[in-house]
């Protein structure tokens, strides 16, 4: 096996793997939380916008969100995985999707970027120990075409450009929304790749979250 075979591992790594990201979006979405639970490494830690804690807490406050009508929805582009060993990097292109109003405007804010996710094999399966969205670009928009809604420029601008709009909505929604989240380019992002690489080197854990 050539070096560039090692580090994309074999086909059924890099398939089950692709399984896991496609039924983590779809399982959740559907509120399916039982399915749901199955790809999560017994570590797994969950970092988003408006939560960061494990995975177990993620689902807790995911079951309540819905509950209460809350959808965040996601739709998956490609898959890059990079495996090395009982551990792998996978990159999936991805939007992030959700309906709320703000200033009294009923409004879609939709995210554009990557899950960038870090997992191992437990119980001989690929779990997902840490799940780290990088924000790349979004915009807001009213459901009525006649509608218009004002946005504070202050408070828009201070997000990150890749996320700015969908945590407007979320601030307005009642979330507690993080700042500083990886986008596209910059030192978050970046060091959001050394651990990725750090990882894949054998590092006790897969970093902090940001």
């Amino acid at each position: 096996m050539t070096a560039v075979e090692e580090e994309r591992g074999t086909r059924d790594d890099v398939e089950s793997i692709r399984d896991a990201v496609q039924n983590w979006a779809l399982w959740r979405d559907a509120g399916m939380w039982d399915r749901f639970a199955t790809v999560w490494h017994t570590d797994g830690y969950m970092a988003a916008t408006w939560f960061q804690g494990s995975a177990t807490e993620f689902i807790e406050s995911s079951v309540r969100g819905f509950d209460d009508g809350v959808r965040i929805l996601h739709f998956l582009g490609g898959t890059s995985v990079d495996v090395r060993g009982a551990r792998a990097v996978a990159q999936t292109k991805m939007t992030i999707s959700q309906r709320s109003e703000v200033h009294g405007v009923l409004c879609d804010v939709v995210c554009t970027g990557r899950f960038y996710d870090f997992f191992a094999v437990e119980n001989g399966e690929w779990k997902m120990v840490r799940r780290q969205p990088i924000y790349e670009k979004d915009r807001l928009d009213p459901i009525s075409p006649d509608a218009v809604v004002a946005l504070d420029s202050a408070q828009l601008g201070k997000w990150p450009e890749g996320y700015r709009h969908l945590a407007y909505l979320q601030e307005q929604a009642g979330f507690t929304v993080k700042n500083g989240l990886p986008g596209l380019t910059g030192a978050s992002v970046d060091r959001l790749y050394r651990q990725g690489r750090d990882w894949l080197d054998g590092a006790e854990s897969p970093g902090r979250p940001h």
